[in-house]
């Protein structure tokens, strides 16, 4: 399982506000959302755990599959990490790019990943991921914090 984080170009906001300490997605928000929940019907191998969108990113939690081995050559993937984030990249500006042509939506280039080996890593970061729209005013990605 991976934490992976993915920002807009400079960290511009364009998938929503935070009211109230909830995440409100605008349309934007909504086809990053849905090209996120449709990415395991393109990458058979994948889950989508826990995310979030917030303002200006993403946290999720990416399951693969089928990368498990024997010894110190793991058996190789059908899709690695790259390459998933590579489609939901791709996927997600070419909807937003279509449906808005003059804001041309780009993301920033490449992304944060950390790979979970325990429970109880796995367990404080989803807790991170769901509370994260509350910590929003403190959050260093938060343009106005």
């Amino acid at each position: 399982m991976y934490f992976v984080t993915i920002c807009t170009k400079d960290k511009k906001c364009y998938f929503g506000e935070i009211v109230n300490d909830e995440m409100i997605l605008n349309d934007f928000g909504e086809i990053t959302q849905q090209v996120l929940l449709n990415l395991p019907n393109h990458y058979n191998n994948i889950n989508i755990d826990t995310f979030v969108i917030m303002p200006n990113h993403v946290h999720v939690i990416v399951e693969i599959n089928d990368n498990v081995g024997t010894g110190f050559k793991p058996v190789p993937t059908t899709h690695g990490l790259s390459e998933i984030i590579r489609g939901f990249k791709t996927f997600s500006s070419r909807k937003m790019n279509e449906q808005k042509p003059l804001e041309k939506f780009k993301w920033q280039r490449s992304f944060y990943d950390h790979i979970i080996r325990k429970d109880e890593s796995l367990n404080k970061i989803r807790e991170y991921i769901i509370i994260n729209p509350r910590e929003w005013n403190k959050d260093e990605l938060n343009p106005n914090s």
